[in-house]
C-alpha cells in the first residue's frame, strides 16, 4: 500500500467503494494479490486512490471517477481471480458498499498552528 495515509481525490462528486472484512488464518499469499491488485487499480480508468487499514476487522476504501469506472474494475479478470481466491481462502466475512461522496473536506497537522 501506499505511503501516504490518504488518497488524493479531487473535489466531489466522486465514488467510494467500501470494502470491509475479517479474515481467515495465516497469509496464504493475501499480501502480495493485495499490492498486485493495488498497482493493477492504478492503471484503471477512473481510478483516483486507495486508502486501507486493517487489525482485527479490514477496511479498504477505492475512490472512482463514477460508478462506470468502480464497476470496470469489478470485472478486470485478474480482479475476478483475486475476488474468487478472497472468498475461498482469505475472508471469513465481508462486505461491500458503493458511495458517492458528495463532500470532502480534511485537517493536516502541517496546517495546524503549534501553541506552546
Amino acid at each position: 500500500m501506499s505511503n501516504q495515509p490518504f488518497a488524493d481525490t479531487p473535489q466531489p462528486p466522486y465514488v467510494a467503494v467500501i470494502f470491509t472484512s475479517t479474515r481467515t488464518d495465516g497469509d496464504h499469499g493475501y499480501a502480495a494479490m493485495g499490492a498486485s491488485m493495488e498497482a493493477l487499480a492504478k492503471d484503471q480508468p477512473g481510478f483516483l486512490g486507495i486508502e486501507s487499514a486493517r487489525d482485527s476487522l479490514g477496511i479498504t476504501v477505492s475512490y472512482w471517477a463514477d460508478q462506470q469506472a468502480a464497476r470496470g474494475w469489478k470485472q478486470v479478470a485478474a480482479h475476478l481471480v483475486a475476488q474468487r481466491r478472497g472468498r475461498e481462502a482469505w475472508y471469513q466475512d465481508y462486505r461491500v458498499r458503493v458511495a458517492t461522496v458528495e463532500r470532502d473536506y480534511s485537517m493536516r497537522s502541517s496546517t495546524i498552528e503549534s501553541h506552546p
